[in-house]
C-alpha cells in the first residue's frame, strides 16, 4: 500500500495545555505556531509516523506578563530551547479509542508519554480535500522537563500545579 502524507490544518486545530493556579482555578494556554506531519500506509493511522513541533515563542495564555514568564528560564527557556517536539512511536486501539505513545522533548529532556486519542473519522470537505480528525488528551508532570519554578502563598497554597493537562483538537489534510 502507498504511503500517505498528512499535514495539520492549523485553522481547524488547537494545541492547548491547562494548569491549576492556586489549586482552585485552571489557566489555559496554547501554542499558535506548530507543525505536524503524519505519514500513514493508506488511511491506516495505527502504524503512522508522527512528527510534531511547537514554537515556544508562540505560547499564549491571554496574559502578556505570564507569557513572558513562561518563555523565561524559569519555565521553557525559549531563547535556548526554541521548540518542543513530539515523536509518535505507537498508536494502539483501546476499546473505541486509541492510546498514542511517543517521546515528548521539552528543554532537551525527552520522556515517553501516553495520550488518549479519539478518532473523529475521515471525510472529504466541500473543496475535495480529504481530512482526518482527532482529539488528544493527556497529562504530564512539568517538573519532569525542568519547568521547575515554584511559589507558595503566605497561606501555603501552591501557585502552579506540577500536573499539566494536554488537550489537542487536530485536523489533518491528506497531501496530494
Amino acid at each position: 500500500m502507498a504511503q500517505t502524507t498528512w499535514k495539520v490544518d492549523p485553522s481547524h486545530s488547537e494545541v492547548q495545555f491547562k494548569v491549576k493556579h492556586l489549586m482552585i482555578t485552571t489557566v489555559t494556554g496554547h501554542f499558535s505556531k506548530y507543525d505536524l506531519t503524519v505519514v500513514t500506509e493508506g488511511e491506516d493511522f495505527t502504524k503512522a509516523s508522527i512528527d510534531f513541533t511547537a514554537d515556544i515563542d508562540s505560547i499564549t495564555t491571554g496574559n502578556e506578563q505570564r507569557d513572558g514568564h513562561l518563555k523565561s528560564p524559569d519555565f521553557f527557556a525559549a531563547e535556548q530551547f526554541a521548540q518542543l517536539k513530539f515523536k509518535g512511536k505507537k498508536l494502539e486501539k483501546s476499546g473505541d479509542a486509541f492510546k498514542l505513545e511517543g517521546d515528548l522533548t521539552i528543554r532537551d529532556i525527552t520522556k515517553t508519554i501516553t495520550l488518549d486519542v479519539e478518532f473523529g473519522g475521515i471525510v472529504t470537505d466541500p473543496y475535495g480535500q480529504t481530512k482526518a480528525g482527532f482529539t488528544l488528551e493527556g497529562k504530564i508532570k512539568r517538573k519532569d522537563f525542568k519547568l521547575e519554578w515554584d511559589a507558595v502563598t503566605e497561606a501555603g497554597q501552591v501557585v502552579v500545579s506540577n500536573e499539566v493537562r494536554i488537550l489537542c483538537e487536530i485536523q489533518l489534510v491528506r497531501q496530494a
